[in-house]
C-alpha cells in the first residue's frame, strides 16, 4: 500500500506542476524550474514512505472533539508566539515526527502573513453551517419546540410520539409554523420518524440517480 501510495502520490504532483496548480515561495521558489522540480521528485523514491491507516472513530462524541479543534481555534495561538525582531517572526511548532518535541522556527514577516492567511476562509465561507432546525433563521421558534418534545418523551418513552397539539403548537398554526403544510396550508401530525438512510432508501429510483 505504501509504494501504490508513493507512485498515486508523486504522479498527482507531476500533474499538478504541469498544470500550474502549484506555488512556490520562500526558500521554496527554486523549484519553480522543470529541471529543478524534476531533481526534487527523484529521491522520493529512493525511500520507503510510511503510509498509516487509521481506524475510524470511536462514536459522535470522538468526532466533535477532533473537529472542534479546527473549527474553534485560529491557526497559531498567542502563546506560540516568541519574539519579533525586525523582518523575522520566531514561533514555536510541534514536531509530530520526533515525539512531538517542541521546537522554534523563524520566518520573515511577508512568509508568516502568507501562511496565516492560508487559514483564512475567502469571502462568502463559513466555518460552520448550520441547517436543519438549527438555521438562524428558524432556530428560535424550532429549538424550543424539540426542547418540548424530548421532554415529553423522556417523561413517558412508551407512548407514541407527541402530536403538536401535546406540544403546545396552537391549533391554527400560523403561516410560518413547522407544523403548516406548505400545500394547503392545514396542520400536519407527526405519522412516523425516518432516518435519513431509510429516507433514502424510501426515494424514488429517478431521484436517486440524479442523485448520484
Amino acid at each position: 500500500m505504501a509504494r501504490v501510495f508513493r507512485g498515486k502520490f508523486v504522479d498527482a504532483l507531476k500533474q499538478a506542476f504541469a498544470q500550474g496548480q502549484l506555488g512556490f515561495h520562500g526558500e521554496l521558489k527554486l523549484l519553480a524550474s522543470p529541471q529543478a522540480f524534476s531533481a526534487f521528485l527523484r529521491p522520493l523514491f529512493r525511500h520507503k514512505w510510511g503510509v498509516y491507516c487509521k481506524p475510524p472513530f470511536g462514536g459522535p462524541e470522538y468526532v466533535l472533539h477532533y473537529l472542534g479543534a479546527y473549527t474553534h481555534r485560529v491557526a497559531i495561538s498567542n502563546h506560540r508566539l516568541v519574539s519579533l525582531h525586525g523582518d523575522q517572526v520566531t514561533f514555536r511548532w510541534r514536531d509530530s515526527a520526533h515525539a512531538n518535541q517542541q521546537r522554534l522556527m523563524t520566518l520573515s514577516v511577508e512568509e508568516f502573513l502568507r501562511r496565516f492567511l492560508l487559514h483564512v476562509l475567502p469571502p462568502g465561507f463559513v466555518r460552520i453551517r448550520h441547517f436543519g432546525f438549527l438555521a438562524h433563521r428558524r432556530r428560535a421558534q424550532l429549538l424550543p419546540l424539540c426542547f418540548r418534545l424530548l421532554q415529553s418523551a423522556t417523561a413517558s418513552p412508551q407512548t407514541q410520539p407527541p402530536t403538536p397539539e401535546d406540544s403546545e403548537v396552537p391549533s391554527t398554526p400560523s403561516p410560518t409554523s413547522p407544523w403548516t403544510c406548505p400545500q394547503c396550508g392545514g396542520p400536519m401530525i407527526i405519522l412516523q420518524r425516518l432516518t435519513a438512510t431509510q429516507i433514502a432508501l424510501r426515494s424514488p429510483p429517478l431521484l436517486l440517480a440524479r442523485a448520484s
